[in-house]
């Protein structure tokens, strides 16, 4: 696989994209987990306290970033160079000593039982798991933990949302990132051999924007600068901001829901 440009059948039915194309507007506009995310986060007693973490697919270190006071170790990395030079650009800017660096989750590798967490947010659809399930396992601790963590919009019940994701199909009808309703977050079946699933929790959750913020959150998302071309990503632009003006106060609030899954390293001996 490329590591600038990516292609997976069963998403997007294959349509190429490109995270670093978005890396501005994802650096920008992408950083809205509200404090109830981190905090589940915290009373699962992960991410804290001389913990050592990988954030795999960490984008521009959202995760990282916003948790680095509470004493973890972070360490980051992405498929797309765009996306760390955001992380490191932004970590540095607020002096946190987070290492990031670019890889892709199946290529990743440090020695046995380095971390105490593996965290995956916003990005579990991607890696081959037949090669991460087995990585990971052997590159935590004993006791070691994989958290899975999603966040999404629904469109079925927020009207903005609604709106936004019609526009989107209209010019980029292969994006099947669209129609979400609450669920369990995905748990790929390869993990079952070396880890055993601890719990699994979805709550409701309100994000706050700005015509601007939405706007930019929309244009940073898979299905719209990660993958449409110059020209429909014009007309896409010029579609979803008139639908905001004439849809949408200046500021408001969309309906999300957080999905998280909690995962255990199983013994040594089931670790290749």
């Amino acid at each position: 696989m490329d590591k600038k440009n990516i292609s997976i059948s069963y998403i997007d039915d294959g349509q190429t994209f490109d995270w670093g194309k978005t890396s501005e507007d994802y650096a920008k506009y992408r950083d809205i987990y509200p404090e109830e995310f981190y905090q589940y986060i915290l009373k699962l007693g992960l991410c804290k306290d001389g913990q050592w973490v990988l954030d795999i697919g960490t984008g521009t270190g959202v995760l990282p970033r916003n948790m680095y006071r509470y004493g973890a170790k972070w360490t980051g990395m992405d498929i797309a160079e765009n996306q760390i030079q955001q992380a490191k650009k932004l970590a540095e800017a607020c002096g946190m000593d987070i290492d990031f660096f670019v890889c892709r989750a199946e290529d990743v590798d440090f020695p046995d039982e380095t971390f105490d967490v593996i965290t995956a947010c916003q990005c579990i659809w991607y890696p081959d798991h037949k090669i991460t399930a087995p990585k990971f396992g052997r590159i935590l601790k004993a006791g070691g933990k994989f958290l899975i963590l999603y966040m999404g919009w629904l469109p079925f019940e927020d009207s903005i949302a609604g709106k936004s994701e019609e526009i989107i199909l209209k010019y980029n009808p292969k994006w099947t990132g669209c129609g979400d309703k609450v669920h369990p977050v995905w748990v790929p079946d390869e993990y079952a051999e070396f880890f055993t699933l601890v719990s699994q929790e979805e709550f409701r959750v309100e994000i706050p924007f700005t015509r601007e913020s939405w706007h930019g959150r929309m244009c940073a998302c898979r299905g719209v600068g990660a993958s449409m071309s110059p020209e429909k990503l014009k007309k896409w632009d010029e579609e979803h901001w008139n639908m905001l003006e004439n849809n949408a106060s200046e500021k408001f609030n969309v309906k999300h829901y957080v999905s998280i899954a909690v995962l255990e390293r199983k013994t040594v001996s089931c670790i290749p």
